[in-house]
């Protein structure tokens, strides 16, 4: 494949890592796609067309697939939750995208087949693909990737998009002509945080048109045309969503399948592991570690486990007393015993003890060192008898009665719910009543705040901190579920951001991370990972070594080896 840098004109390098090495199916071309390459200022990729990570991939037959959940609405882009993205993300094409042959680690192109990125990092220009079709039969155009993005940039009265976040420095979006279009920045990002931003998996294009007629709010629309390798034909309600090949994609040869059924399940279940365990299904996705281990020792089935950008947490509304004073809130932080939270979903999910960052990323504080730290210990003891000195001092030693616990109607969220009444009530004399909605009511409830203690999960895009502090602890963050503010960590916040050097960022991270330790913007309970099963019949996809849940979601690779 050559040396990264040698196979194009102006390949200048980025401080992009693309992780493992490319599987080297199709990517001739993609000389970067390597370990430790970095990514092209300028490629050319129009000739680039996706394949099956295997040999001779068999066409035909229709994919069972269980997820966990009917979506709690439509659009994409306004979702924080994989049960709408997991069985949508199939319809739907992005501007570039995350490679499903290696789980997601490479970039490469998509509906845009070739990019420049400018020498002072404040603009970045795509080249689209010609004659590519949305499955109305409407031609893609600049017009529609600037709609799209407009719109994520910028979300209009009523629309919350989580990840807008990540393109805060977009000062201008550009269409050139019909198949360019340039995004401009007031102020350069590092290019792997940018790249990354544009290949998220929940950053689908839609076209202009189907925004405008619906108001710029897809939550309602059930049949929303997209450019991507399959399209709607029939759902029903809490039950099952079939799609069929699109026979016009543009990424000739692909998809394999005819055809996928979406089946929704309640995530951990047993009616999950037994649909798996029985073959009514073909893949199983956070499946219950109970039915992965059956999997594992079942012939012709294989499981895997693998982290995912997702913190399961309870949120504390700060706009109410005495939920407003942060000496109450870290209280109600030190009474989690956490190796208990994880010890009580064992059965149902696997999880991990950790704070507010990451525990299995670059950024987070060594495993070691966090144990030793109040509130993680395995003894409680000391955290307990601090928790205690906290709610005194607040004026709060006798306890609170009454708070409303907003629970997420997930097998583990109600486990969590139950084991953190009883610390609080036995530890603090703190008294929760606890209410259990289904997902659309929890965030509905949770984006107006109407609760007190909230316990459900939050996803970010990407691992770096830029993402998820912005999007989760900011004062305005779109994921700030607890209306937390806090003056002294917003204002480390441009620092963390813009800072490149990777030690002195660090160490502004570890400053914020004392900041949240002694004024918590949530209640860390764990970190997740992911059981998925499946047939070994089931082919084109790479999840030995897995994280891209929320940017590998197309299946246009997926084929059946029967």
């Amino acid at each position: 494949m050559g040396e990264p840098g040698t196979g194009h004109p102006r390949m200048n390098r980025r401080d992009f890592v693309t992780g493992a090495a490319a599987l080297g199916v199709g990517m001739a071309g993609f000389p970067w796609a390597s370990a430790q390459a970095a990514i092209p200022d300028e490629f050319d990729g129009s000739k680039f067309q996706l394949k099956a990570p295997e040999p001779n991939p068999k066409s035909g037959g229709v994919l069972r697939y269980a997820i966990t959940s009917r979506p709690p609405h439509f659009d994409v882009h306004q979702s924080g939750t994989i049960n709408s993205l997991g069985c949508q993300g199939c319809m739907f094409d992005n501007l570039i995208r995350r490679d499903p042959r290696d789980s997601g680690k490479t970039i490469i192109p998509d509906l845009a087949h070739s990019w420049q990125i400018a020498k002072d990092g404040k603009t970045y220009t795509f080249h689209l693909r010609k004659d590519v079709q949305f499955h109305d039969g409407a031609e893609l155009t600049a017009e529609d990737v600037k709609a799209t993005y407009d719109r994520i940039v910028k979300p209009p009265s009523g629309v919350s998009i989580p990840r807008s976040i990540l393109f805060s420095t977009v000062s201008e979006i550009v269409a050139r002509d019909k198949h360019t279009v340039e995004f401009r920045l007031s102020e350069p990002r590092p290019a792997s945080f940018m790249m990354a931003a544009f290949a998220s998996g929940w950053n689908v294009i839609f076209r202009k048109k189907t925004l405008e007629d619906n108001n710029y709010n897809l939550r309602r629309v059930v049949d929303i045309p997209g450019t991507g390798p399959f399209r709607s034909v029939r759902r029903v309600e809490s039950e099952i969503w079939v799609m069929e090949k699109n026979k016009n994609y543009w990424n000739k040869g692909l998809p394999y399948l005819d055809g996928i059924e979406f089946y929704h399940a309640l995530p951990f279940s047993p009616e999950l592991g037994s649909a798996l365990l029985s073959n009514r299904v073909d893949y199983g996705r956070i499946v219950d570690p109970v039915t992965a281990r059956k999997a594992k020792a079942t012939p012709g089935m294989s499981a895997t486990d693998f982290y995912q950008s997702v913190i399961q947490g309870t949120w504390v509304n700060n706009k109410k007393k005495p939920l407003d004073d942060p000496r109450v809130r870290r209280a109600l932080h030190l009474a989690f015993d956490r190796p208990v939270l994880v010890d009580v979903v064992k059965d149902v999910a696997p999880m991990m003890v950790g704070g507010f960052i990451y525990p299995f990323s670059e950024f987070a504080t060594p495993k070691a060192e966090l144990g030793k730290r109040v509130g993680y210990q395995e003894d409680p003891t000391a955290a307990i008898k601090e928790a205690k000195a906290l709610l005194a001092a607040a004026g709060q030693g006798g306890g609170i009665k009454g708070l409303d616990f907003l629970v997420r109607d997930v097998a583990s969220f109600k486990l969590w719910a139950q084991a953190i009444q009883a610390m609080l009530q036995q530890a603090l004399n703190v008294e929760t009543k606890l209410r259990t909605v289904v997902e659309s009511v929890w965030f509905d409830d949770i984006k107006t705040g109407n609760f007190d203690l909230a316990v459900g999960a939050v996803v970010s895009t990407l691992l770096d901190p830029s993402d998820y502090f912005n999007a989760w602890y900011r004062k305005d963050g779109p994921q700030n579920y607890g209306f937390w503010n806090n003056d002294a960590f917003n204002a480390l916040l441009p620092q963390i951001d813009r800072e490149v050097d990777p030690a002195k960022r660090l160490a502004v991270i570890r400053q914020a991370e004392t900041i949240m330790e002694q004024d918590p913007p949530v209640l860390p309970i764990c970190w997740e990972k992911i059981n998925d099963v499946w047939y070994n019949y089931v082919k084109g996809h790479v999840p030995y070594e897995y994280f891209g849940i929320y940017d590998c979601v197309r299946f246009d690779t997926f084929w059946l080896d029967k």
